[in-house]
């Protein structure tokens, strides 16, 4: 995936992204970060055809993303968005199963393909003994799963996470980042999520893109952008950068 020029900005006020260059690299996380309001949002939302760029463009297998059609795009990327809603009453199998409308005509009845990629989805997130819960009847981290687990019934290369962990507590947050670990190592799916907490994108991602005013100010390998120089002039906070032979490199903030 090749990012090509991309400005975006909303109701065509003050850009918001200015002049994106860059790519995605097949079968790898990549984390995009940076400060509320830098763009981080915007971008995957760019990425995921979700907005159309004013001017330039991201491009996918040779083709424009804007040139997709819908269904043709969904079977190439699937999306996990902030903030889901759907009825309290559907239970998780249901639910997971929208996901494999991309492969369906209007009156098409489920095939032993859509079985099988639900089956595949739910034992993928860990929710085949919950198949049959109403999801109001879920906490917030097995509510993420099953978002998740619609998407995957997609079965794209591709699958964009826009800051999953947040609302969750510590433990959730944890436990999806490694099921992440997992679609990536194990499926070879290429993820591109955004997050919050630094230390947890240096520690599940192979790319960090580091953002700041709506441009991308550092991109490559946790171990060669986050630095102090660096992590100061993007966040204005002041920190030491450390390694542990258990917990991998992390940072501490020491003030601002």
């Amino acid at each position: 995936m090749d990012i090509n020029g991309v400005t975006f900005s909303y109701d065509n006020k003050l850009n918001t992204l200015h002049g994106i260059d860059g790519s995605i690299e097949t079968g790898k996380v990549t984390t995009i970060i940076g400060p509320n309001g830098c763009g981080k949002s915007t971008l995957l939302g760019v990425l995921s055809n979700h907005y159309r760029p004013q001017n330039g463009q991201v491009v996918l297998d040779g083709k424009a993303l804007t040139d997709f059609k819908p269904k043709e795009l969904a079977k190439r990327l699937a999306v996990v968005h902030q903030q889901n809603n759907a009825p309290s009453d559907m239970t998780v199998e249901k639910l997971t199963a929208y996901g494999r409308i991309p492969y369906k005509s209007l009156f098409s009845s489920s095939t032993k393909e859509d079985e099988e990629a639900v089956e595949w989805a739910l034992a993928s997130t860990n929710l085949l003994d919950k198949r049959k819960m109403p999801i109001d009847q879920l906490s917030g981290g097995q509510m993420q799963r099953v978002w998740i687990a619609m998407a995957l019934t997609q079965q794209t290369p591709y699958l964009f996470l826009d800051e999953p962990t947040t609302y969750l507590d510590i433990y959730y947050q944890y436990e999806l980042l490694e099921l992440v670990r997992s679609l990536n190592k194990e499926h070879g799916i290429s993820i591109v999520m955004v997050l919050h907490d630094i230390n947890q994108a240096i520690r599940y991602s192979d790319t960090i893109i580091a953002m700041k005013d709506g441009q991308i100010a550092a991109k490559g390998a946790p171990a060669d952008i986050i630095t102090a120089d660096a992590i100061k002039e993007i966040y204005g906070v002041d920190v030491v950068v450390k390694h542990d032979l258990q917990a991998g490199m992390y940072i501490v903030p020491i003030g601002i």
